[in-house]
């Protein structure tokens, strides 16, 4: 009994903070403004209501269950990528795995062509907005023609009662080649350090909290800049492995999906929180389970060919502990 009851203890301590890219969550309607005619249901994809909520639900199954087994309880931050807007973003957070937490969301629409956008999702009880805003990425093709991607989206709040300085990434991709790209992403990656900065004008040492599809791994120019730069701890780095990451392309495993952190994670003073753990969200149910691709996340779809997966990445979380 005394040993239990110091790990429930323990357990009501920790929250955890996610990151998912979700695969292209498109509601079934066409947008004339965007590019997402395949995902409707006369659409090269037959996107119907019925894989659009078994996606749904897919996602709020597994949202619900990051962290859980060591915090109790589902996530209180999720930064999500690939959401076409605040419908899609609703809809997720009350399907029945979620309905029960006291989630919201913040969202932007995002000049993105395709419509795909970052958000937000927090629990109300955990976390308070203070203000939040998109921040464009002015980036430019080697034509000298705007990319339209994503913004970064920045949100300021308060966590248990702590302020901290939140940024949901998904920065350009490496479609057109990675080492072709890079200068997007090294773009991106100023673009926050010098809006950080303009932060550190009125915050003396900030609590950074900076998460997502990066499409970088931790040991590339533009991640290295950012945290050199800002002296952040990225947790991820050590996760990389031949075996294992967030997303597999070609048999070959990256960790495009980070969650980096200011250092100031890493002290202990009452009434803030610490640096725990931090791992990727890799369980069983969400990869292909034969086939040579088994171990891979369980895709939507491949192609045009429907799989009736989760998504092409796994998610990736830290947990912080609230020094009481």
């Amino acid at each position: 009994m005394f040993f239990s009851y110091f790990k429930k203890k323990d357990n009501q301590s920790l929250f955890t903070i996610a990151f998912y890219n979700l695969e292209n969550l498109f509601d079934t309607l066409d947008d004339p403004k965007k590019l997402d005619l395949d995902y409707t249901p006369n659409g090269r994809l037959n996107w119907t209501p019925k894989r659009y909520k078994s996606k749904l639900n897919k996602l709020g199954s597994t949202i619900a269950k990051i962290g859980r087994k060591t915090s109790g309880r589902a996530p209180i931050l999720v930064g999500v990528a690939e959401v076409e807007n605040k419908t899609v973003l609703r809809d997720l957070i009350n399907v029945d795995d979620l309905k029960e937490e006291d989630y919201a969301y913040l969202h932007y629409d995002s000049p993105d062509e395709r419509g795909i956008d970052n958000a937000l999702i927090y629990d109300k009880r955990y976390f308070e907005v203070i203000s939040s805003k998109p921040l464009p990425l002015m980036v430019y093709n080697l034509d000298g023609a705007q990319d339209m991607t994503r913004d970064i989206l920045y949100v300021h709040g308060k966590l248990n009662g702590e302020e901290v300085h939140v940024f949901v990434n998904h920065w350009p991709s490496r479609r057109d080649g990675g080492d072709e790209t890079e200068y997007k992403r090294i773009k991106a990656s100023e673009t926050l350090i010098d809006f950080m900065a303009s932060i550190e004008e009125k915050y003396a040492e900030p609590n950074y909290i900076v998460m997502g599809d990066f499409n970088d791994g931790p040991k590339t120019a533009s991640i290295k800049k950012l945290v050199e730069t800002k002296k952040l701890y990225n947790p991820m780095e050590k996760l990389l492995t031949p075996k294992r990451g967030s997303a597999n392309y070609k048999f070959s495993w990256m960790l495009f999906d980070q969650i980096i952190i200011s250092h100031s994670f890493l002290n202990y003073e009452k009434k803030t929180h610490s640096y725990h753990v931090a791992n990727i969200f890799d369980e069983h149910f969400l990869t292909e389970f034969k086939g040579k691709f088994k171990g891979s996340p369980y895709r939507t779809y491949v192609g045009k060919r429907y799989m009736g997966g989760y998504s092409d990445h796994f998610p990736v979380f830290i947990q912080l502990k609230f020094n009481k």
